[in-house]
């Protein structure tokens, strides 16, 4: 199961490798010791796991605390011009449901978070270690890239603890976007509701922690896969790309 990367893997022999807080500090100032680490087999990622799963509950609570889940939810109704057309012509009572609905599923995300990270990490291992071993023969496990996944996104919670320093400095509750709550990309400075759908989502993936996460993971997994750097960056950025156009595209069609 370890070597799946499903579960937490064994760290190596004592003194083989670096601990997982030497390795949580190095992919900040020097991951290519983290993935080096991994690749030698000291791919535990519960201490990133943990990390992360704090950070986002800590924005949770900001949330609650100074939003509202109720003004949330209001606030991506009132961004969605086709949603706000649905509730217009709504009955009092309806309204009531939709609202409860969606208090009730933006809860129920924000808690199973974790278990949601997992499965997106899952599936970018699956897609990362086809690419990166078929396509450039690389000799890459599941596990090694599962593991480089966790460390690699741990800029995640700069962005959080920015999100959460724009909302405890007193922002209007009225303005706050779950799906962009950090100005961390251009999109951050647009008008949601006035701009293009599709100009909005293209300008809120040009994110600087999504591209710092971007190049871990291209150092990350050209380094378990032994291949050159470069096709690390291939295989992550080429596939971000790929998404960011599918999603600019759909944003397109619905708008």
């Amino acid at each position: 199961m370890s070597d799946m990367g499903l579960q937490p893997a064994a760290e190596g022999p004592p003194g083989a490798g670096l601990t997982q807080w030497q390795r949580v500090a190095n992919t900040f100032t020097a991951p290519s010791k983290t993935f080096e680490d991994i690749k030698r087999g000291n791919r535990s990622w519960w201490l990133p796991l943990f990390i992360l799963a704090l950070a986002g509950y800590v924005l949770f609570g900001a949330v609650q605390q100074k939003i509202g889940i109720q003004q949330t939810v209001e606030n991506q109704i009132r961004m969605n011009p086709k949603a706000m057309d649905q509730m217009a012509q709504a009955s009092p009572e309806q309204k009531e449901r939709v609202y409860k609905f969606w208090e009730m599923f933006s809860d129920v995300i924000f808690i199973s978070a974790p278990a949601i990270g997992m499965l997106y990490a899952v599936i970018m291992a699956a897609i990362f270690m086809g690419t990166i071993n078929f396509g450039f023969g690389g000799r890459a496990s599941f596990g090694d890239i599962f593991g480089v996944i966790y460390y690699a996104w741990l800029p995640g919670i700069v962005k959080v603890l920015l999100g959460v320093a724009v909302i405890l400095s007193g922002m209007a509750p009225e303005s706050f976007n779950i799906k962009n709550f950090a100005p961390t990309n251009l999109g951050a400075f647009l008008d949601p509701v006035d701009t293009n759908k599709a100009l909005y989502t293209l300008a809120t993936s040009l994110d600087a922690v999504t591209i710092w996460t971007l190049v871990l993971l291209g150092i990350g997994v050209a380094a378990v896969a032994g291949v050159k750097r470069s096709s690390g960056y291939i295989t992550v950025f080429g596939w971000w790309a790929c998404y960011v156009a599918l999603t600019v595209v759909g944003a397109a069609i619905t708008s």
